[in-house]
């Protein structure tokens, strides 16, 4: 059988259908960070009179980045529907899907000040495939052997999600948001500790992680710090577990800057580096809410300091892929 080459315009033709083939999905983890970054700075603004106009502005570039990564990732979806396909079969690479799911829960947080009907809507949605999500994964799971290989802390992020869930419903006119809220946050509880247990036995009795996925070490915070905003969030109380879960965030936290300190050094800038902003972000905010709650100079001096390279990474990470996508290199980044 004779192949007949494809002529120059048909490979644009080719090139074209296939349009953002390679953008990862993991990538809405920058939106995660960011938001969660800008709830930081909210935070900070009410302990210590910072302008609010940080939190604002850092909540609005989420926004934009969101509907910009949601506009690609469509582009890829109708272009490339393989391309999306193979990634969620994928054993690691599926679990980041919940990183786009996410967004919905957390993007509330930020709107509900503009539009309580957006953020209402945003939160149901992103609620309703949380939940669909996690169930698909978990599914997958229990219904086929694993590879302990693929036991990276990607893995943690479905159950993440399910304990963001909680984090927006305070600040929305819902009915039976508590219910929701305990529900999620005792799911996403229950299967965060088995999970977190596995992903630190195969890190001390396996092969170390590439390179590449070594950032997401930082995910292995997630769990902790997301778990007490959650707990806050549904309890309304700092009790002795809430204080147990954020002061082991900043353990693992401290453990994990050592383990990454030099990993700028060791692996080139690629778009999975993300994957530490949202959990940076997150114990940040863990932490200044914990300060305002015992009142003790100390732990506002970590709160501040862990503020602040929340703030250095995340502001890095965004100049980086910024001048990559100005360079044309997100193709080679991703």
């Amino acid at each position: 059988m004779t192949t007949i080459p494809l002529s120059p315009a048909d490979n644009v033709a080719a090139s074209r259908r296939r349009y953002l083939a390679y953008l990862p999905v993991s990538l809405f983890g920058s939106v995660m960070g960011l938001t969660g970054l800008s709830v930081a700075w909210h935070l900070a603004s009410s302990r210590h009179g910072v302008s609010p106009l940080i939190s604002d502005a850092i909540g609005w570039l989420a926004v934009l980045a969101f509907v910009a990564l949601t506009g690609a990732y469509g582009v890829k979806a109708v272009t490339a529907p393989d391309a999306v396909a193979a990634e969620f079969k994928h054993p690691i690479a599926s679990s980041l899907f919940g990183t786009a799911i996410i967004s919905l829960l957390l993007l509330p947080i930020v709107l509900v000040r503009y539009s309580a009907p957006l953020a209402d809507g945003l939160w149901i949605i992103g609620t309703v495939l949380m939940m669909l999500f996690a169930w698909h994964i978990v599914s997958r799971w229990m219904s086929s052997r694993q590879q302990v290989a693929h036991a990276t802390p990607a893995w943690i992020v479905p159950v993440v999600g399910l304990l963001d869930v909680p984090l927006a419903a305070p600040s929305l006119d819902l009915p039976m948001t508590h219910g929701i809220s305990l529900f999620a946050f005792s799911v996403g509880l229950f299967f965060a500790v088995p999970l977190f247990t596995l992903i630190f036995s195969r890190l001390l009795f396996e092969e170390p992680m590439p390179e590449a996925l070594r950032p997401t070490l930082m995910i292995l915070i997630a769990p902790f710090s997301v778990g007490f905003t959650s707990y806050v969030a549904t309890t309304g109380q700092i009790d002795t577990f809430a204080e147990a879960l954020v002061l082991l965030s900043l353990f693992i936290l401290a453990v994990l800057l050592r383990q990454l300190r030099d990993l700028p050094f060791a692996c080139p800038f690629r778009l999975s580096w993300w994957a530490v902003s949202f959990p940076l972000a997150a114990t940040a905010g863990a932490a200044i809410r914990y300060a305002g709650h015992a009142g003790h100079p100390v732990l506002d001096g970590i709160a501040l300091a862990t503020l602040a390279l929340a703030t250095v990474v995340i502001a890095g990470l965004a100049i980086r892929t910024l001048v990559g996508v100005a360079r044309g290199e997100l193709k080679s980044l991703s």
